[in-house]
């Protein structure tokens, strides 16, 4: 038996024989792992109670403790598919088709840390009858827990292991590395790019060298990630990588550097600036401002107008799209959040004096489109600033936010809602291109009826999260289709940008009226 589980039993007075009880005693003062898998259970525990009280405080609904804890418990049959839990009368029974295993008094219904040690007490009790459970680590523990927590949330929150939650802080915010994309051919390490202006480039790596040691250390044969780790490291911190190049062995000491993968493509079509943002991390606002910056002052008058190409853009960071946003918008609403914790509730502003507030902007979307994306596409719509092109877009509309946890996991929590600078909410509706390009859609391409586009914007607008049928409706207007490569799409607005009547006309019909 062990310890947590003993100390457990004394807590919630479970059914035990009074010589189990005086055990426990003695049992906690030399014991201070569970038997189960070596888990930490007074570490379980907190990070148990840390992450079942986020949710409960900062969730965008409004769910008790009590609840909370009873789906975490269910998780447990995501380890092992033969328990069950039930709460009647106050009291939470685990059982098997065989038999009751255990039945415990229920805590009050918002006592989070009663309830935390409820989880730990059931998972212990699992494993005295599941080598399953039994044979678990403490991370499949959290995982079955805090998914089973999360299950029934919404389709966004999730949680992160602690080396899963280290690579999505990687993506987010950076880390140190070399700057190198590489392929596993026939289990080698084929380096297909390196990123201009990072350690790998200042250190002479080149695109088909092939990675033979790091470190001294050989790499064929290891997987993807396992490579990635090594490569990875402390900033500053330096290693040695033995290349194979046109058949000679070279040798590169090479300084790790934060590195933020690229987000933002630049290319040129006569006068106009196309940018590819394929995502939104730390770098994208800056990154985009200085190429954007840099070709203003390059090309000067000549330069006629913008491109922004969201397709296939799955969003990211939330202040990075407004920052975006904000280069291109003199003044007013960007986007605002609404949830039921006070700290979820914002409303993000331009500041006047920005780099592109004079330039024509088409901004182009699809299906795939979602979240960051869809807050820069509607608030530059919004605001009269961009034409948007192409198919509705994903309709992510819920904000998250992560917590870490002291596992050093990490729980990704929807906690409020994005509101379109018009009003509406994005989620389930996403935002409506005025020039469609989902197949069969061909009536608007060709400039349609700005007046029923006018009119279908401003429904869109008016629209009512509870109003689901007229929201499917609107969406179907425009099916959400996949067109990331799509050539016709960008010919598209490119053609626009060349026809000042018809962009004007479509700028008209996007704009904000009042409501009836």
């Amino acid at each position: 038996m062990s310890t947590l589980h003993v100390y457990a039993v004394v807590l919630w007075g479970v059914t035990r024989r009074a010589g189990w009880r005086c055990l426990a005693v003695a049992i906690v003062l030399f014991m201070p792992f569970s038997a189960q898998a070596g888990w930490d259970v007074v570490e379980a525990q907190r990070t148990v109670a840390y992450g079942l009280a986020a949710i409960v405080e900062r969730h965008l609904q409004q769910v008790p403790a009590s609840t909370v804890a009873l789906d975490a418990m269910r998780g447990l049959a995501d380890i092992d598919p033969q328990f069950a839990i039930a709460f009647q009368g106050g009291r939470v029974r685990l059982s098997t088709a065989e038999r009751v295993v255990a039945d415990y008094p229920a805590p009050a219904t918002d006592d989070v840390e009663s309830w935390a040690r409820l989880v730990i007490s059931v998972a212990l009790d699992a494993g005295e009858v599941s080598p399953l459970v039994r044979d678990a680590d403490v991370e499949r523990l959290f995982r079955a827990v805090f998914e089973g927590a999360l299950g029934t949330a919404d389709l966004y929150s999730r949680y992160a292991g602690a080396a899963e939650a280290r690579d999505n802080r990687a993506s987010r915010n950076g880390f140190g590395g070399i700057g190198i994309r590489f392929e596993l051919v026939e289990g080698e390490a084929l380096i297909v790019d390196v990123v201009e202006d990072t350690p790998a480039a200042r250190a002479g790596l080149q695109a088909d060298d092939v990675i033979v040691l790091i470190d001294g250390k050989p790499v064929r044969g290891l997987e993807r990630t396992e490579i990635s780790a090594r490569l990875r490291g402390a900033v500053a911190s330096a290693l040695i990588v033995t290349l194979r190049r046109a058949g000679k062995i070279v040798e590169a000491k090479v300084q790790r550097s934060l590195i933020v993968p690229k987000t933002v493509t630049e290319t040129l079509d006569g006068p106009i600036a196309i940018y590819r943002i394929s995502s939104f991390n730390q770098r994208t606002a800056s990154s985009l401002e200085t190429k954007l910056r840099e070709t203003r002052e390059r090309m000067g008058a000549r330069l006629k107008g913008v491109v922004l190409d969201l397709r296939g853009n799955p969003g990211g960071l939330l202040d990075k799209a407004v920052a975006v946003a904000d280069l291109f918008i003199a003044d007013g609403p960007i986007i605002s959040t609404r949830g039921r914790n006070p700290a979820a509730n914002a409303v993000l502003t331009a500041r006047p004096g920005d780099l592109a507030e004079d330039l024509p902007v088409v901004v182009l979307i699809d299906g795939r489109s979602a979240s960051s994306a869809e807050i820069l596409a509607s608030a530059l719509q919004d605001s009269g600033r961009a034409v948007v092109i192409g198919t509705n877009s994903y309709g992510k509309g819920t904000v998250q936010t992560v917590i870490r946890l002291p596992n050093d996991g990490e729980i990704t929590l929807t906690w409020s809602r994005f509101h379109a600078p018009s009003g509406y909410a994005l989620h389930g509706l996403g935002v409506f291109p005025v020039l469609c390009t989902s197949p069969g859609q061909k009536g608007t391409e060709r400039g349609g009826d700005w007046g029923r586009v006018a009119r279908t914007l401003d429904i869109w607008r008016q629209v009512g999260l509870e109003e689901t049928d007229l929201r499917r409706h609107l969406r179907d207007l425009c099916p959400p289709t996949r067109r990331t490569d799509a050539p016709e799409d960008m010919a598209l607005a490119l053609r626009l940008l060349g026809d000042s009547p018809t962009f004007a006309r479509a700028l008209a019909a996007e704009a904000v009226r009042a409501k009836q």
